[in-house]
């Protein structure tokens, strides 16, 4: 094979056939390992398409099972196509003489050699967590700089004094890693496994019990280490991993999600769920800003989110007087006692619209117990005859009412009794203050309490499936029935087989359930066995219910700096979340910036501690060589001119210009939507108009952090 390293002229002594002809012979053989393995998949893939998925419901666990294979197979074929020779990571070279090479994924020979260790396994946690203080067993590691399919540098760390000789000259690790941070962005965000730290690694490999808070402030690599996070768990933890639990991942923004789109992709992880607090809500995407502070305040609090209970017990609740039902087969009386009878058969956590489906079969049971010992009837047919007695469905829809989840929100907004009813935390003028002309005029503060009635009382429209459903598959058991009665009665066919023929069991084999209507699922809906939440610090407390109700084990990592906080954080991170309902916390700080050049870190650092001296502001371990620049907003076209003509590559962003157009490889966002992004350039235009207090220091601080190489501040 051709040899993957291609190092530049100036990087000579590092081609010395002593430091690399292993890495060649093992380079070599992981390729011949891809290529067999690449093939392999190949065929057990197609294989596995040609095969019968089935149709019938017998066959249904081996359709199943074939769609698992077919989507682990596709999953595996991706990542190995993917990346190819630049799976390595690097290696590891024991104390002991042993030396270990370090993958995304692991990788085994036709003889049974193991070839790379899949970075998430135990084996590999020393080429991540070694320190000068902790070797962690290793006499010294190397780490490899990819240029698509080659190696163009690589670098070596040596953890014992015996060691130095051998590594001369590729002993340039710091250098080389501070090197890399400086390198042009792209429009996505990418993994950092060839560059984690120790202080990072930890964080990764936290155990899942609980809440882990990572707080760190900007360029600490918050984002990254929580995403590769979530691949180390599913890959380690029995409980997320194999689909035995699924990983949620919210992030603030649409353009957010767009930039890590495809770190845990590059990880080997497909499945994971993202979505932004306003996609956990039908339509959340359309709701406008609440522009009443005060009201914004109210809305926010969980209180407000637990009134929905009380609002939806009030259409539970039975009818106090009996009623008499006439059927084709006799005459009940179903007393108050009954009708409480029939409504506490509803599931304890099932949602409204749902139980209400359990109270009419059981109040169907109420009847049939009722009618004469002689009256021949089932309890399908008399659950069919009772839906259209008229008298008693309406008796039935004002007791438990099918109810859509915003109609009860807005009645919050349209009655003062109601909401004081459900919501006796408010004062009067809280109430008054709360009442809209438009109830349905939904805010970003009605989401959460939009989200908890959706979960407490179902959809409405999946149980009018459900019954339809259910009204379709009667229909189609008695066409079979008249089907086989016509048979006996004919004398036709073997009586025996036309017997059985009416047993439900067979009778479910028969039915065309493929056919039947069905509701798409909520890939949101949980419940998660993990959920990542990034920019935490601006969730209320309203918010978080939502995702405490997704995630029941309460299993979370927590992302987030209090400094950057738009509305202020005046607690601690363990007051916040013990507040809100959270279990186990516990906290890891990240104090060093490897993102933003100390140029532009001493300018923000200024700008955050004069509305919070005591801003947890981390330390750049870089300069650029570049200070930060100031001129008229005049320039902003000139000074992207320059910048794009002088770049072939990178990104840039101009914050602050509503309706600026911006040129290919320039963005033009909010303080607020830039959270979480990072830019070669980044253009601040009028940063004294984003605000005053504690906002408006909250989003010039943001805004001048998003920088890795250059910032211009345009007054």
């Amino acid at each position: 094979m051709t040899s993957p390293f291609a190092l530049p002229d100036r990087l000579a002594a590092k081609a010395d056939p002593a430091l690399i002809a292993e890495d060649e012979a093992q380079f070599a053989a992981i390729e011949a390992s891809l290529a067999a393995s690449i093939a392999d998949l190949t065929a057990r893939l197609e294989a596995a398409r040609r095969s019968e998925g089935g149709s019938g419901q017998f066959d249904g666990q081996h359709a199943a099972d074939r769609d698992r294979d077919i989507h682990r197979l596709t999953n595996r074929l991706q990542t190995l196509r993917r990346y190819g020779l630049d799976l390595c990571l690097g290696k590891a070279v024991g104390q002991d003489g042993g030396t270990v090479y370090i993958g995304r994924i692991g990788l085994t020979d036709g003889k049974g050699t193991r070839l790379l260790v899949d970075w998430r396994s135990p084996a590999a946690e020393p080429f991540f967590g070694a320190t000068h203080g902790d070797p962690m067993g290793l006499d010294s590691r190397r780490r490899y700089r990819w240029t698509g399919p080659r190696i163009t540098d690589y670098w070596d760390e040596v953890f014992t004094a015996d060691s130095f000789t051998g590594h001369a000259a590729a002993l340039d690790d710091q250098s080389a890693f501070i090197a890399s941070l400086g390198t042009e962005r792209s429009e996505r965000m990418r993994d950092v496994l060839g560059t984690i730290q120790a202080d990072q690694d930890a964080v990764i490999r936290a155990g899942s019990s609980g809440a882990l808070v990572v707080d760190g402030g900007p360029g600490t690599g918050k984002t990254v280490v929580a995403l590769h996070r979530a691949a180390y768990l599913l890959y380690s933890d029995p409980r997320l991993g194999h689909h035995r639990g699924d990983v949620l991942v919210v992030g603030p923004s649409e353009p957010y999600l767009a930039y890590v789109s495809d770190v845990l992709p590059s990880l080997g992880e497909e499945g994971v769920q993202t979505c932004t607090l306003r996609d956990l809500v039908p339509g959340g995407a359309e709701a406008a800003a609440e522009t009443d502070p005060e009201t914004a305040r109210l809305k926010a609090s969980a209180d407000m989110v637990r009134a929905i209970e009380p609002a939806a017990r009030r259409y539970e609740q039975p009818p106090r007087r009996g009623l008499s039902v006439e059927t084709n087969w006799g005459d009940a009386y179903l007393t108050a006692a009954d009708w409480a009878d029939a409504f506490a058969a509803a599931g304890s956590g099932t949602a409204h619209n749902e139980a209400r489906d359990q109270v009419w079969r059981e109040l169907t049971e109420i009847v049939l117990a009722k009618l004469p010992e002689d009256a021949e009837v089932s309890e399908d047919l008399l659950r069919r005859s009772l839906a259209r007695n008229r008298e008693l469905v309406a008796a039935f829809d004002k007791a438990w009412p099918l109810i859509e989840p915003g109609d009860l929100v807005a009645a919050f907004w349209a009655s003062p009794e109601f909401l004081q009813w459900c919501a006796p935390h408010l004062g009067d003028a809280d109430v008054q203050r709360l009442q809209r002309k438009d109830p349905f005029a939904w805010t970003v503060s009605d989401l959460p309490l939009l989200d908890a009635a959706r979960q407490r009382l179902g959809d409405p429209e999946a149980s009018r499936n459900a019954r339809r459903r259910e009204a379709e598959i009667a229909s189609e058991r008695e066409v079979i029935d008249r089907v086989v009665e016509d048979i006996l009665e004919a004398g036709d066919g073997n009586v025996e087989e036309m017997i059985l023929l009416k047993g439900l069991d067979l009778q479910d084999a028969l039915v065309h359930y493929e056919d039947l209507e069905t509701a798409d699922p909520d890939l949101l809906a949980g419940p998660f066995a993990h959920v990542v939440v990034d920019e935490a610090q601006e969730l209320t407390d309203a918010e978080w219910q939502m995702l405490l109700q997704r995630c029941p084990s309460r299993s979370f990592t927590i992302v987030g700096d209090r400094a950057q906080a738009r509305h202020g954080f005046t607690e601690s991170w363990t007051e916040r979340l013990e507040r809100v309902g959270m279990g186990r916390i516990a906290i890891s700080t990240l104090t060093i910036n490897y993102r933003t050049p100390e140029e532009v870190m001493a300018e923000a650092e200024r700008v955050i501690r004069e509305a919070l001296p005591d801003a947890n502001v981390p330390t750049s371990v870089r300069r650029s060589g570049v200070p930060v620049a100031h001129g008229p907003v005049a320039d902003l076209d000139a000074i992207l001119d320059e910048w794009l003509a002088a770049h072939a590559d990178g990104t840039a962003c101009v914050i602050g210009a509503p309706g600026f157009a911006p040129p290919p490889r320039v963005r033009s966002l909010t303080p607020e939507l830039s959270k979480g992004l990072e830019f070669d350039l980044v253009v601040l235009v009028d940063p004294d108009g984003f605000g005053t207090g504690v906002e408006g220091a909250v989003d010039r601080y943001v805004a001048m952090t998003r920088a890795t190489g250059r910032l211009v501040v345009l007054d």
